[in-house]
């Protein structure tokens, strides 16, 4: 079958061999970039050295720059214009760490293999109509970055985007759940602990209440749902009543509608131990996460790819051991995936000190140069295949 460039099924093979085979060759250079980034963790909006590395391989590679897209300080946008006009392909670079466990969710390898793949196929694309973009994505850990990028229009020029992330076992998708973040305060008066207790309005029991008021909720809610939170500022010393406290919830559901008026049902419980203790409250809405919209059609391209490198998958419901992510943002706006790839064993949990040791080691280094070469392969079916981008976006919009 002829693609729309009149490339063969052996050429566009000889074109993916190639492209691997220049990721093989820039594995050094990936692999040192990638524990550099590891060794230097930064936060959510503080990758100002990931974000600089990235964006300096990319350049020397003979990309074109964009720096801080959207206003985004550690965001960057590089770009590569293949042979003429046609469908733009991005690959999303994730690149923030945790406090205190560093790349403890493996961004390190998600940001490298993001590069590997555009720079692997970059040099092959003289003949290939279209253009690929990596995409620099900060603060994927509660801050939002893919958001605030695709609030400013960012990704609306890109035809399809993925990424890879690195995990305890290869699937080849998941669910994720809608997540709010809601930041709650109580005033109240202080007042001697001891001597003059009666005359105080207890802040924390205020926050104390509102923790009891949703486990008693949680058995009203969805298996999908999770409530979890923190005492952000519990008062100063156990001899003064706190005038001041307060709370930081996360509140997650499959269902972003459900998520919404669960939302509501947590007001209520912060409401009713406002009311309890006599305190003032403030509630803020702190941002949000959509559940991601899955592409089965742009996934099965890239099964296939990765198989072709000896990869196999694990079958597993799509809804087990799920979490939030800010690339559910850009899959409602355009078609993207999220597939995992194993690297170390199925008792490692995402951000933990051993899976920060796992994205570091050579099992990692090894997946992300795979990931690299699977994303790079689709990017090739989707340039070079019409009918694979427009059965992919046919999906993406219910047809």
């Amino acid at each position: 079958e002829k693609t729309g460039n009149a490339m063969d099924e052996q050429l566009i093979n000889e074109k993916k061999s190639k492209v691997n085979d220049t990721i093989e060759e820039l594995k050094p250079k990936l692999v040192e970039l990638t524990r550099k980034i590891h060794g230097n963790p930064e936060i959510q909006f503080e990758e100002f050295k990931a974000s600089k590395w990235l964006s300096e391989m990319a350049e020397e590679s003979g990309f074109e720059i964009t720096k801080a897209p959207g206003d985004l300080e550690t965001a960057f946008k590089a770009v590569f214009q293949g042979a003429e006009n046609g469908p733009v392909i991005a690959f999303l670079a994730e690149y923030d760490a945790l406090l205190d466990v560093g790349h403890a969710c493996g961004h390190n390898l998600i940001c490298t293999a993001a590069l590997g793949a555009a720079i692997g196929l970059s040099r092959h694309m003289s003949d290939i109509p279209g253009a690929i973009q990596v995409i620099g994505t900060p603060a994927e850990e509660g801050g939002g970055g893919k958001i605030i990028l695709a609030e400013k229009g960012v990704f609306n020029d890109i035809n399809a985007a993925m990424m890879v992330h690195p995990m305890n076992k290869t699937v080849l998708w998941k669910h994720t759940l809608a997540r709010y973040k809601l930041f709650i305060e109580f005033s109240g008066r202080a007042s001697h602990a001891a001597s003059d207790p009666c005359n105080g309005i207890n802040a924390l029991d205020a926050v104390i209440q509102t923790f009891n008021g949703i486990n008693a909720l949680r058995q009203q809610i969805t298996e999908d749902a999770r409530i979890h939170g923190i005492i952000t500022n519990g008062g100063t010393s156990p001899n003064v009543i706190p005038d001041y406290a307060s709370a930081l919830f996360y509140i997650r559901a499959l269902d972003i509608d459900y998520c919404s008026k669960l939302i509501e049902r947590v007001r209520q419980c912060a409401h009713g131990a406002a009311l309890a203790t006599g305190t003032n409250i403030s509630l803020e809405m702190q941002g949000y996460y959509k559940s991601i919209k899955n592409n089965n059609t742009f996934d099965g391209v890239f099964k296939k790819n990765l198989e072709s490198l000896g990869w196999t998958f694990t079958e597993e419901d799509p809804k087990l051991n799920i979490g939030s992510s800010d690339i559910g943002e850009v899959s409602h706006i355009i078609p993207v995936i999220h597939p995992y790839m194993k690297i170390g064993p199925a008792e490692m949990t995402c951000h933990t000190r051993e899976f920060a040791e796992a994205a570091v080691s050579e099992k990692g280094m090894d997946t992300m140069i795979d990931a690299a070469k699977a994303m790079a392969m689709t990017a090739v079916d989707l340039l070079l295949r019409p009918s694979h981008l427009e059965a992919i976006k046919k999906e993406f919009q219910g047809k």
